[in-house]
Parts: structure tokens; C-alpha cells; sequence
């Protein structure tokens, strides 16, 4: 089996091992595909995997031999699924790999913020404390998670175990979510949407990007909540409107915005939210972990070892 590796940069920059999926096949990795590479690079295999690069219905009509395409990731928006359904070709993800690294990117975010550990770190490199008549100084508030409230959209893997820290952390957790109460633990309380907004001082997003909540954060659900609240989205950047989100920031409408993800990454540069002073932007890094990468590799040889035998897992199409 010939594989085909069509961006590996991001999933391997050197710290982990293909080891896995070369025991599978004839591996071929490439660091990154332009779009117009992608037909000949994926012209003799028999399985390709991406993460970001896209497998549209016209790629899929003018592959050969494609028998097999691996998502590289838990989202497979990247590929259409339907088209290659139609021809007979299998699509897989990787669920659940990351769920502990970026259930810990959450809770950085929130303790950056909670603790302003790096405000302090920087001032005190510039003198600050040494300076300082007494034996501390603070200049912002200092606030505590313990009986404060975090509502969380969404309680797949990574939203159940951002509850199960905020429960340890002493937060009072609310949750909107499709699943029925009597099967949650007892620290989650499931509530409306409406709810949530208005009684959370966390709102974190572990939803999966739909149409029905494509920019579920905007000006009227903002309008909502309280005033002091911090917004943690480490999901899709498309569940926030980041214009309104920018502009309820400036306007103290919204106390902290904190996202891994945006809705165009790279981000252009004029994007309003680099430019704020309460909004705090990492570059969708909270899944990169050693640990995830590695276990993202293995799962996808295990993935591609079930389909050869005639059992494919994880299938999404």
C-alpha cells in the first residue's frame, strides 16, 4: 500500500515518530501541498492523509486508485465526504486524541487571565517589585475560581473534561448540551442556552461547527452576558463573530476573549482581535502537545491497519 502524507509538517516538526504508520505501507510525506500538487502527489497511492489540505468532490472524481483518505485530525470538514462515498472510498478521523492537551490550553487561558501571571512577570523584569514600598503590589484584580461559574457549550471528550478541572477548581459547572441530565455526573448541571449566557463567568466552546450555530457568539448573544465575562474557544473559530467580539472588548462589554482558533488562519493581519489589549490569541496550538501528536500518528496506523484487514474504525462517511 503506497501512503500519502500530503502536510506533515504541522502533526511532526522532528519531536515524534512515523515509526507506526511506516509499518503500514509505503509511506510518502510531504511537509505541505499547494493545491495545484495535490493531483500529482496523490496520483499511484492508495491512501492519503491530510489535515488541513483539501479532498474536494473534483480531486476525489480524478483520483485513480484512492481507496482510503485519512483525516489527520477529529474535524473532517476538509474532506467531502459525501463525493467519496459515492466512489467507494472510505474516510476516517482521529477522535479524542487531543482531549487532555487542550482541556489543559483552557484552563491556561483562564489562569493567565484569573492570575495575571504574565502582566506581573513582565513588569517585575522591567523593576517593579524592586521598586515597590510595600512587600506586594497588584494592580489588577486577582480572581478566584472557586465559586464562580463555568458554562460550557458542548460535552464531547475535551468539554466533559473541562468539567471534570473546573469541578476540581471549586467552579459551579453548567453545561448546554444534548445529553439527557440523568447521565451526567453530579458537578454538571445541563441548562438553555439563554441560561448559560447569563449566568456564566467562563463561557468555554466545545461544540462541533454547524450551520444552526455558525457565529453562536455575536452581538445578541453577547448582549446577554454579564459584563465581567471571559470567553474561552478553543473549538471553531467560525462560533464566534470576531467583529462583534472585538468591538463588545473595546466597548468593556466583554471582561477577556481567549481563542486558539479563528475563523481565517493564518489570520490577516487588520484582524481586529490581534489588535485588543483583553483579548488573548494562541495559534491553534492547544492540540500540539507531543503527547497528542504522537498518539494522533498511532491512531491513524491502527486506523489504516483495521481498514486493510477489512474492519475499518473510525470511519465518518
Amino acid at each position: 500500500m503506497k501512503i500519502v502524507v500530503l502536510d506533515g509538517y504541522t502533526i511532526n516538526h522532528g519531536d515524534v515518530s512515523w515509526k507506526e504508520l511506516q509499518h503500514v505501507g509505503d509511506l510518502n510525506i510531504y511537509d505541505r501541498t499547494a493545491n495545484n500538487q495535490i493531483i500529482e502527489r496523490i496520483a499511484d497511492a492508495d491512501a492519503i492523509l491530510t489535515n488541513k489540505v483539501a479532498i474536494d468532490a473534483e480531486i476525489i472524481k480524478q483520483s485513480k486508485k484512492i481507496k482510503y483518505i485519512g483525516v489527520m485530525a477529529t474535524g473532517y470538514n476538509v474532506v467531502d465526504i459525501d463525493a467519496a462515498k459515492n466512489k467507494g472510498i472510505i474516510v476516517t478521523n482521529v477522535p479524542a486524541y487531543s482531549t487532555e492537551s487542550v482541556a489543559q490550553m483552557v484552563f491556561a487561558h483562564i489562569l493567565n487571565i484569573t492570575n495575571s501571571v504574565e502582566h506581573y512577570a513582565i513588569l517585575n523584569r522591567n523593576g517593579k517589585w524592586s521598586k515597590s514600598l510595600d512587600f506586594c503590589y497588584y494592580d489588577r484584580k486577582q480572581i478566584q475560581l472557586s465559586g464562580s461559574t463555568i458554562g460550557i457549550i458542548g460535552l464531547g471528550n475535551i468539554g466533559m473534561r473541562v468539567a471534570q478541572i473546573a469541578s476540581a477548581f471549586g467552579l459551579r459547572v453548567i453545561a448546554n448540551t444534548s445529553k439527557p441530565q440523568i447521565s451526567l455526573p453530579s458537578y454538571i448541571c445541563k441548562c438553555g442556552i439563554s441560561q448559560l449566557f447569563s449566568e456564566s463567568d467562563f463561557i468555554t466552546l466545545h461544540c462541533p461547527l454547524t450551520k444552526e450555530i455558525h457565529h453562536i457568539i455575536s452581538h445578541p448573544t453577547i448582549e446577554q452576558m454579564k459584563s465581567s465575562a471571559i470567553i474561552i474557544n478553543t473549538g471553531r473559530g467560525a462560533l464566534v463573530n470576531e467583529i462583534d467580539m472585538a468591538n463588545a472588548l473595546q466597548n468593556g462589554r466583554i471582561f477577556a476573549y481567549c481563542a486558539d482558533v479563528l475563523e481565517q488562519e493564518p489570520p490577516s493581519e487588520d484582524n481586529p482581535l490581534l489588535k485588543c489589549d483583553n483579548s488573548y490569541i494562541t495559534p491553534h496550538i492547544a492540540w500540539a502537545t507531543p503527547q497528542s501528536r504522537q498518539k494522533l500518528i498511532n491512531v491513524l496506523a491502527q486506523n489504516l491497519v483495521a481498514f486493510n484487514n477489512g474492519k475499518p474504525i473510525n470511519v465518518v462517511n
